[in-house]
C-alpha cells in the first residue's frame, strides 16, 4: 500500500476548495458596490447559483415570505465573477452583479431557514450537490447614526452621524403613499453618507386609524411653506450647516420639492425622483373632483391640471381590471392644455443644481416625459440639469438595485417598467444621487475640517 503524506492531502483539498469571496465584508451598507466571486469550481460542469432572502409580507398581518432566484453558469476557468459572468439559464439572462438580487420572486410555502430581514443566502451547487455557500448581511444604516423624533412635525425624524461637524442637510419627502415610512427608512440611510437628514411626512391618508392623524387625510392644498418651517427648524440645530440644504422628493414629493425650489431662496440643490413638471389636482376625503389643487402657497391653491376619468380608473381595484393611474392624468392634460400651461412649475426660477430621474414606461404618471420637459425648460433658461431618464423603467426608481423588483406590477395597480430595467435604473440612480448631493453640498469639504 502506498501512503500519501497528510500535508499533500491537505494541500490538494485546499487547491480545489469552493469558496465565495464577497467584498466588502459583512455587514454591508445597503446600496454600496459589491464584488461577488466564486472559485475552486469544476471547470467541466455547469454551476447553479441560488439566492434566498426573507421579505416582508404584502399585508401587515402576513408572515414573512421567502424570495428566491436561481441561475446556471458555465465556469470554464473554475471561477465565477458575477459582474461579468453570463448565465446560460435562470431568472436573469445578462451579466449583472445585481441579477441574483433583483430577479428573486416569492416561493409559495418556502421555508425561511432562519434567514433574517436584510440577509441574503448564496449557494453554489453542481447536480444538486452543495459546493459552497455564503450569507450576505446588509444593513440599512450605519449603527452609529443617531435618530430622534421631531415633535414640531408629527411623524418626522432627524438623523445624523455623531460629531461636532456642522453637516449639510437634506429634507426628504415621500409620495402619495403618505405616512412616515419614507421618513423612517430613508433618513438614516442618507445620514450614513454624511448628511444631517430631516425626514418630513406631510400627508397621512385613510378614513380611520390613520398613522399620523395630525396630518391631512386628503392630498389637497398641502401648504408649500411647510418646507420653510422645516428649514427654520434645521437652521436652529447645531449639527446643521444651514448654508447647504438640499431637498429630495419622490413622486408627489418631487412635485412638492420642485414647487418649493421655484419659490424659496434657501435651497442649495434638489433631487426630484419620478417628477412632474406641473401641479396636479388634489383628491381625498371631502374633496370634490376637479375643484382642489394638490398644493397651496400662502393659503392660496396653486393652478392645477385636472384629472379626467379618475374614478373610472380607480374602479379597477374593485373589478380586477388593471389600474394605470397615468391614464387619468394623461387624459386630463390632453383635454385641457391651457390648464397645463397655467400649472407649470417654474423650474427655471430655481438657479441651483437639479437632478431629475424619470422612466418613460412609468404607469403612475409620465415621469420620463415630464423630467425631459423640466430639463428642456431649464436649458432654455441657461440652467444646467442632470437628467437620468430610463426608456424601459417605470415609477419605482428610488431603490438601490439590490432588492427584488419582480413584483412591482404583480397587483392590479401597475407602476411600469420591466424588473431588469427598474433594477438597472435604481442601481445607476442611487449612487448618482449620492454623488450629486455630495458634490453640490460639498460633503468632502467636511473631511478637511
Amino acid at each position: 500500500m502506498r501512503f500519501v503524506p497528510l500535508f499533500v492531502l491537505w494541500w490538494a483539498s485546499c487547491a480545489t476548495a469552493q469558496t465565495f469571496h464577497v467584498e466588502p465584508a459583512n455587514p454591508i451598507l445597503v446600496g454600496e458596490p459589491l464584488s461577488i466571486k466564486v472559485d475552486g469550481l469544476p471547470a467541466d460542469q455547469n454551476v447553479t447559483l441560488t439566492a434566498e432572502r426573507s421579505m416582508a409580507a404584502s399585508s401587515p398581518e402576513g408572515s414573512p415570505v421567502l424570495y428566491r432566484s436561481q441561475v446556471v453558469f458555465p465556469a470554464p476557468q473554475g471561477t465565477l465573477d458575477l459582474a461579468t459572468a453570463k448565465p446560460v439559464s435562470g431568472t436573469y439572462t445578462d451579466a449583472d452583479i445585481h441579477g441574483l438580487f433583483w430577479s428573486m420572486a416569492p416561493v409559495a410555502g418556502g421555508e425561511l431557514g432562519g434567514l433574517q430581514p436584510l440577509q441574503v443566502k448564496l449557494t453554489a451547487t453542481v447536480e444538486g450537490r452543495v459546493l459552497a455557500s455564503a450569507t450576505i448581511e446588509f444593513i440599512d444604516a450605519l449603527p452609529e447614526v443617531e435618530v430622534e423624533q421631531v415633535k414640531q412635525f408629527p411623524g418626522a425624524v432627524f438623523a445624523t452621524l455623531p460629531g461636532n461637524v456642522r453637516r449639510p442637510a437634506l429634507i426628504v419627502l415621500g409620495g402619495s403613499e403618505g405616512g412616515g415610512w419614507v421618513a423612517r427608512d430613508r433618513s438614516p440611510r442618507f445620514a450614513s453618507r454624511g448628511f444631517a437628514v430631516l425626514g418630513l411626512p406631510y400627508y397621512s391618508p385613510g378614513a380611520k386609524d390613520r398613522e399620523i392623524p395630525e396630518l391631512p387625510a386628503a392630498f389637497a392644498d398641502i401648504p408649500v411653506e411647510r418646507l420653510d418651517a422645516a428649514f427654520a427648524w434645521l437652521k436652529a440645530r447645531p449639527e446643521v450647516d444651514a448654508s447647504r440644504v438640499a431637498l429630495v422628493g419622490v413622486s408627489k414629493g418631487a412635485e412638492f420639492v420642485l414647487i418649493a425650489a421655484s419659490r424659496s431662496k434657501w435651497i442649495t440643490s434638489v433631487v426630484a425622483i419620478a417628477p412632474t413638471d406641473v401641479v396636479w389636482e388634489g383628491w381625498g376625503p371631502g374633496v370634490e373632483p376637479g375643484k382642489r389643487s394638490s398644493f397651496a402657497f400662502d393659503g392660496k391653491p396653486l393652478p392645477f391640471v385636472p384629472y379626467r376619468e379618475f374614478a373610472e380608473e380607480l374602479a379597477g381595484f374593485r373589478t380586477g381590471r388593471e389600474v394605470r393611474m397615468r391614464r387619468f392624468q394623461d387624459k386630463g392634460r390632453a383635454a385641457d392644455p391651457a390648464a397645463a400651461v397655467k400649472a407649470r412649475i417654474a423650474v427655471e426660477k430655481f438657479r441651483g443644481p437639479l437632478l431629475v430621474i424619470g422612466g418613460h414606461d412609468d404607469q403612475v404618471w409620465a415621469s420620463g416625459m415630464m423630467a425631459q420637459n423640466i430639463s428642456e425648460r431649464r436649458a432654455a433658461a441657461g440652467l444646467a440639469t442632470t437628467a437620468l431618464i430610463f426608456p424601459e423603467a417605470g415609477h419605482s426608481l428610488s431603490g438601490n438595485g439590490w432588492m427584488p423588483t419582480t413584483q412591482y406590477n404583480a397587483g392590479p395597480s401597475k407602476s411600469g417598467g420591466t424588473p431588469q430595467a427598474n433594477a438597472d435604473a435604481q442601481a445607476r440612480a442611487f449612487p448618482e444621487t449620492i454623488a450629486f448631493l455630495k458634490r453640490t453640498l460639498r460633503v468632502d469639504s467636511d473631511a478637511q475640517r
